[in-house]
């Protein structure tokens, strides 16, 4: 993998906060920050930071980061987008008092999965999004070995952007830390073990 430096990358929806501390970075959400798209609870927000590079298919993208949560749906993770219609977020969701391992794939619709990952408050996580010609492939891990999370299906149509994504949606001061952002060759097959 191959490292994508911080300026390399361009904000859709400016955070209210962005800082360093050495080589990792500080982002502070805006209050009512989010993406969904209508199921199950009607509205349409495109309002949540994301920090977008370009991404081709047969590459993926990972993001590893840290961040103290507390209030429903604070989250953080990766996106992959083409636009506010057709999008993928992946990542740490705060839901219903307990962390969770949550992917949102949406085209048209919004589309929620979500898994408890107790153990991973307050630690380094790491997602990562293989981009192939017609899916994503979601991978996540917190110290150990990487577990499949989820495989959506994306169409390439137009250029794809990917990278490190927050939101909170339900509060201000989300603080996340974002430690790593690479790209590299996706995943070679769907049950294969990506590696270190």
């Amino acid at each position: 993998m191959r490292e994508i430096g911080w300026d390399d990358a361009t904000w859709l929806n400016p955070p209210v906060g962005v800082g360093r501390d050495g080589d990792t970075l500080v982002v502070t959400a805006a209050g009512a920050s989010d993406f969904w798209r209508r199921t199950a609870y009607g509205f349409v927000h495109d309002s949540g930071h994301a920090l977008l590079s370009g991404i081709a298919v047969g590459e993926a993208v990972e993001v590893s980061f840290v961040a103290s949560m507390s209030e429903q749906y604070d989250q953080a993770g990766l996106m992959v987008r083409v636009d506010e219609r057709n999008w993928l977020k992946a990542g740490v969701e705060w839901s219903d008092g307990a962390p969770q391992m949550s992917v949102v794939a949406t085209r048209e619709l919004s589309d929620w999965s979500m898994r408890a990952v107790p153990t991973w408050a307050g630690r380094i996580v790491t997602v990562r999004a293989s981009l192939t010609a017609d899916a994503v492939t979601v991978r996540a891990r917190c110290d150990g070995a990487w577990s499949l999370e989820r495989v959506a299906p994306f169409l390439a149509e137009t250029q794809v952007l990917a990278g490190p994504m927050l939101c909170a949606p339900t509060r201000s001061g989300l603080r996340v830390c974002f430690t790593r952002f690479a790209r590299g060759p996706a995943d070679p097959a769907l049950h294969a073990d990506p590696g270190a």
